[in-house]
Formats: C-alpha cells, sequence, structure tokens
C-alpha cells in the first residue's frame, strides 16, 4: 500500500493533457502529464495524511484549468466527515486550479448529501462550472470572479446536471420522492430566466442527454414508487428510453424493456446512456443475460443493435472524440480480469481487443490526436497510469511506482472454479505461500457491495485495492488465501448477480462461503482445523453470518464494518414497508437470514473494526452485535475509529486495521512463527 492509487483520469477535450488525482500514503494531490511526452507532475501540493479526499475531476476543454470537489460529503447530522478530529471542521468545497501556476482558487462550497454525490460539470467553454449542494444546483465562474450563487430554486432534489452544447441551457433530474422530472433551464448572465418541464409523468425521468445540436434530450423513465406491495416478492423493473424536444417539451419513446427479469433497469444505466455526434443513443441492457452494449437511431427507427455479444459484460464506457468509437473495458474471453475494447456505434463489425493478457485494464479515455489512456494493474503491479498502444500497454513513466515496491515478492493468485451446494459455479482467487508444503492456516476472503468482482490482481476500486495488498500481505506471512466471488457479483451474468433468495430473503450467497470453505478442505497445504475468514462492508455481513452458523468450520474472523442484522430492511416506516401485505414473513425471512439468529452457535473469536461516523452501515450495527457477543461470551476485539467513514479516510488508518488484522489470524490461527 506504499505505491500512489490512481483515480478519475480524465482529458482536455482540446488539448494534449491529461488529469487524475493520486492519493499517495493520504497525500491527496492531482496530477497531470502534457503531451508530446506526456511526463507527469504534480499540479496541487496538499500535505499530510488528512482525510480529505479528492473527487470529481474536470478539466477545460483548452487544458488550462482544472476543477474538483474537495472534501467530504454530509452525514445526515449535516457534518463533514473529520477523521482527524480537528478542532475546526471541514468544508466539502469546489476549487479550481490553473495548470501553469498550481495555484488553487475556491469557487464555492458543496455539502453534497450522499455518497458519491459530487459531480461537477463544466459548460462546453469551460467559463462556468455547475454542481449539486443542498438539493440545489449551484453555478459559479471557473475563473473564480465571484463565489457560487444558488442556480435553482425549485421543490426537491436537483441533480445531474448537463449543459447543451452552445452553453446557454441546462438539463437536470428534479427528484419529487415518488417520481421525478426532467427539466430544462434557460440560462443568462449566470441566472435562470426560464424552466421547462420535459413530458412530465408519475414515473421516474432522469440521465438527461443532449444531442450534438441541442434539439432533443435523450433520458429514462421507468415507473413511480408503488406502495403496499409484497416485499418477499421480487419483481421486474421495466424501463424505457425517451426523446424529449428542447423547443416544445414533448416526448417521443424511442425503445422499450421487455417484462422479464432479465430485461430490468441495469444498475449501470446512467453511466452508459450515450449519444453519439451521428445520432445513435448507446445504451446498457442484461436482456440477453450479460450486461451488453447497445445501439438505435435516435428517432428509433430500426430495432436496437446489440454492438458486444457475448458471455461477459461491459463497464467503463467512453465515446471517442470522433463522436462514435464508444470505448470501454469488459471480461470478455478472461472472466477475471478485465481488458479495452473499442467498437463503432452504428454496429455491423466485431468489438477490437485493444489490451489482452495477465494484466487488468479500465478507465479508457481517449485523446482527440488518436492517443489512447488508461489506468492499468496486474497481480504484481498496483494501479498505475498507461498508455495503450498498438504494442500493448506502455507506463507513462516508471516514477508512478516506488522504488521499494515490493513487487518481486507478490504471489500470483490463482484463478479457481467450485461449485456451491445449490450448483452455482463460483469463481475465487487462491494465494498460495511460496515454499509451503505442510498443511497450514487459510483465510477466506469475501469482497462488499455486495455488487463487485474481486480480479486476479489489484482492483480498479480504491476499496479492493487496498484488500488486495492485504491478501497479498497475509500470504506473506503464510497463511492461504481464498477470495470469493460469491452470487450477487458483477461481471458473471444477471442471473448469478441476481439470484433468489439472497441478501435478507434468505442469504442463499453464504451458500458460496461455505463452498470456499470445502475447496480449502480439499487442498493438502490447508489445515481445516485452522481456517478463517475476513471482510468488510457485505463481506462484513458475510464474515458474521461465517462465525455464528458454523464457528465449527471457521476459527476466526476479521469484520470490518458488516452487519449483524438485516431487519432495517423491512422495519422501515415507509408505506412501501408498512402497508405491505407480507410484511410479517418478511420480517421472519430477514430475521433468520441475518447473523443475530443464530447467536447460540458463535463460539470463535472475532474482531470487529469500524468508524463510528459511518455513512452506509450504521454504528449501531457493531455496538448491538457486540452486546450479543458477550451475553454469549464469545471473545471478540475492537478497533473504532472516532469520526471515520465506512470506507477509511486516513491511510493510516487501513494500516493500522490491516496489521492488527494480521496479528489477531497470527494468535488464534496457531500459525507456526518459525517457518
Amino acid at each position: 500500500m506504499g505505491s500512489p492509487f490512481p483515480s478519475e483520469l480524465v482529458a482536455a477535450q482540446h488539448a494534449d493533457r491529461l488529469a487524475w488525482i493520486f492519493n499517495d500514503r493520504g497525500d491527496r494531490n492531482i496530477w497531470v502529464a502534457d503531451g508530446p511526452e506526456m511526463t507527469p507532475r504534480q499540479l496541487t501540493h496538499y500535505t499530510g495524511d488528512n482525510g480529505q479526499p479528492i473527487a470529481s475531476l474536470a478539466i477545460t476543454p483548452d487544458g488550462n484549468t482544472v476543477v474538483y470537489a474537495r472534501g467530504t460529503e454530509l452525514n445526515d447530522a449535516g457534518h463533514v466527515a473529520n477523521p482527524t478530529t480537528d478542532p475546526v471542521e471541514p468544508k466539502q468545497q469546489v476549487w479550481a486550479v490553473a495548470v501553469e501556476t498550481g495555484e488553487p482558487r475556491l469557487l464555492g462550497g458543496m455539502g453534497c448529501g450522499s455518497e458519491d454525490c459530487e459531480n461537477i460539470q463544466l459548460s462546453p467553454d469551460g467559463k462556468w462550472a455547475v454542481w449539486t449542494a443542498h438539493r440545489a444546483l449551484w453555478l459559479a465562474p471557473v475563473n473564480g470572479s465571484r463565489t457560487a450563487a444558488r442556480l435553482t430554486d425549485l421543490q426537491g432534489p436537483a441533480s445531474q446536471p448537463t449543459w447543451s452544447a452552445d452553453g446557454q441551457r441546462l438539463a437536470f433530474t428534479l427528484n419529487r420522492g415518488d417520481h421525478s422530472f426532467i427539466v430544462i433551464a434557460d440560462i443568462a448572465r449566470g441566472a435562470v430566466t426560464a424552466y421547462h418541464y420535459i413530458a412530465p409523468s408519475v414515473d421516474y425521468d432522469e440521465s438527461p442527454r443532449w444531442t450534438a445540436d441541442g434539439k432533443h434530450i435523450v433520458f429514462l423513465r421507468h415507473n413511480g414508487k408503488e406502495s403496499g406491495l409484497p416485499l418477499l416478492l421480487v419483481r421486474p423493473a421495466p424501463w424505457s428510453i425517451w426523446v424529449g424536444d428542447a423547443q416544445d417539451y414533448t416526448a417521443q419513446r424511442t425503445w422499450k424493456s421487455g417484462t422479464r427479469m432479465r430485461d430490468s433497469l441495469p444498475s449501470s444505466a446512467d453511466d452508459a446512456l450515450h449519444v453519439t455526434t451521428t445520432n445513435r443513443i448507446i445504451f446498457d441492457s442484461e436482456a440477453d443475460g450479460w450486461n451488453h452494449l447497445y445501439s438505435i437511431a435516435l428517432d428509433g427507427a430500426g430495432r436496437a443493435t446489440r454492438l458486444t455479444p457475448g458471455e461477459f459484460s461491459v463497464r467503463d464506457v467512453q465515446i471517442g472524440p470522433d463522436g462514435h468509437t464508444i470505448f470501454y473495458s469488459s471480461n470478455q474471453n478472461d472472466l477475471d480480469r478485465r481488458h479495452l475494447w473499442k467498437v463503432d456505434a452504428a454496429g455491423g463489425k466485431p468489438p477490437v481487443a485493444l489490451t489482452q493478457g495477465n494484466t487488468i485494464e479500465w478507465a479508457p479515455v481517449p485523446l482527440e490526436d488518436g492517443k489512447l489512456f488508461c489506468l492499468g494493474s496486474s497481480a504484481t503491479t498496483p494501479a498505475l497510469v498507461y498508455q495503450v498502444t498498438q504494442r500493448g500497454r506502455q507506463l507513462i513513466t516508471k516514477k508512478q511506482l516506488p522504488a521499494d515496491f515490493p513487487s518481486a515478492e507478490l504471489v500470483e493468485p490463482k484463478a479457481v472454479i467450485f461449485k456451491s451446494s445449490d450448483g452455482y459455479t463460483i469463481h475465487g482467487q487462491l494465494f498460495q505461500p511460496r515454499n509451503q508444503h505442510a498443511p497450514g492456516p487459510a483465510i477466506i476472503f469475501v469482497h462488499g457491495g455486495p455488487h463487485r468482482q474481486m480480479l486476479l490482481g489489484f482492483n480498479p476500486m480504491g476499496y479492493y485495492h487496498n484488500s488486495y495488498a492485504e491478501n497479498e500481505y497475509l500470504v506473506s506471512l503464510g497463511f492461504t488465501i481464498l477470495s470469493v466471488n460469491y452470487r450477487l457479483g458483477v461481471m458473471y451474468g444477471y442471473d448469478f448477480e441476481h439470484a433468489p433468495n439472497t441478501y435478507w430473503r434468505g442469504a442463499s450467497e453464504y451458500k458460496d462461503v461455505l463452498a470456499g470453505a470445502m475447496y480449502l478442505h480439499s487442498l493438502p497445504i490447508v489445515d481445516p482445523h485452522r481456517i478463517g475468514i475476513w471482510g468488510g462492508s457485505y463481506g462484513g455481513f458475510l464474515t458474521a453470518m461465517a462465525l455464528a452458523r458454523n464457528s465449527d468450520i471457521f476459527s476466526a474472523g476479521v469484520d470490518y464494518h458488516g452487519m449483524g442484522s438485516l431487519m432495517h430492511h423491512v422495519q422501515s416506516a415507509a408505506p412501501s414497508v408498512l402497508f405491505a401485505p407480507d410484511l410479517k414473513e418478511a420480517q421472519k425471512v430477514a430475521w433468520a437470514s441475518s447473523p443475530e439468529s443464530t447467536m447460540n452457535l458463535w463460539k470463535s473469536p472475532v474482531l470487529l473494526i469500524q468508524g463510528d461516523d459511518d455513512r452506509n452501515v450504521t454504528f449501531h450495527q457493531t455496538v448491538n452485535l457486540v452486546q450479543k457477543l458477550r451475553e454469549q461470551h464469545v471473545p471478540f476485539e475492537q478497533i473504532v475509529f472516532p469520526d471515520e467513514i465506512h470506507g477509511f479516510l486516513l491511510w493510516h488508518h487501513w494500516i493500522e486495521s490491516y496489521k492488527a488484522e494480521a496479528q489477531f489470524f497470527e494468535k488464534y490461527l496457531n500459525k507456526d512463527t518459525k517457518r
């Protein structure tokens, strides 16, 4: 974890310049690289492991200015995270920095109210920045001539702003709770002169996208909220694509999904909705069982064309500077890694592989001059910035990797496949200690999400990039590690990700964890009496499940901000829950799906780790679980970080936790430290 982690790679539209964020042991800064050499240099100079993240990176079309948010979103009490417990609470703010001078200038406050809510959008001329704050849109000149002013004042939170090509209009989503609208705001001299609603209905309209000529708005529509439905029955979520007229504000449906479960609105739909300069709509659908790209004409003429056929899934979609070439990452022909591909929006030709082999690539960023850049990693190399050429990917500078990074000491995990008790095929990554011949201790790792995937190398997500590093650390200490990609995870098809009787409706995914333990039992290098388990968030929930159901199999566990109970899903006062006809039955199922329902079986020791400003899993989950453990006289240890959030903001908190985890497993799995 000594290598800086890169994220949010972006490029200037009309300049040979890249920008990205480096988190270097808690020092978070913006870096840029200029053509033709593309030598990276640090742009901002924030210092210290201070827990102030940088997000929503944007660069002006001319490449002269980078705009970004710094600080965390607000919690329910209206506070920004303050993990260093500074006497003066930090703020979440929007900044701009000139590439030539490196001097940041404040554009205004942000303080948005949900995870990953930061969304700064620059006007096409690069002169204005708009973002969401305090349930409204705020606007500021990028040159800092005046601070941000509230742009919208409407009922309900405004989000997803997008500029028309002439910079005179903004389209955005206005959420009214049980329905939402697409709104166009006319902008003049930094203020709204008029609002227009596009074909308002009782449904949820979202994800507006302008056509290049500014005459139309493409958006998604799915059903408005309905109360009193059964909770245990999982229903399809049909959806459609509409094209709105930006002059008379009517709209016509261009495409609609089917009514099967596989036809439901994909979670990635917003990220993969694009309009090309040739007026093709590009969108995601899982109708054939995998997350694929489709293309259809703006007017809906003809059937939608599937651009990426096959048993794999697509992520990281970007439209190239030519307006019709689509770049993306997928696990085509390599289910446990991701590589870059491209395909034409009109279809007719198969996708072209841009990278391949025993590496991992994501976040493709094409430049106007034809260069292509991305983020990438491997089993023994952490995430770095690469240029993709005909010869493959090339590191833009070796200085990105610390000289003492221990690549030679890391092991390459092996792809393994095993069956769960009910027939599901489960993929995993097996880390085996070097030169081990006698049976020794082993640990299962379960990711969070649960809609995530661990890969055969350093992960694209910062949280799981850290998790992979911890697994490498544990294997270096002599533990055999099995990372289990259980059902509910992504990239193995719709039916795998949406398996029945999962989560609070039965937790059938725990069968895959047990199958992982049985696989370890089959290995001659594993002592079946010394198997541990660890995970974070949903992985923490599965860790608690393992210890509460099978302390006879799992000798110890480390639970990062997990859940001991899933009852909160069926104890809400919301009408959609309160008036459900099967509420009592659903509560019984949720209780039976929770670790706390079998606390009497929990015997194995556990280490619990959480920050008490967690916005994803309430801290009360850990508080309550500890009381249950005390009642059962179960050995437990705890690490609590005051004012820390779910994904720890302080680098040294990760280091402290991971060291404590290793020591905990060495203590309770009785490892022979002399071997």
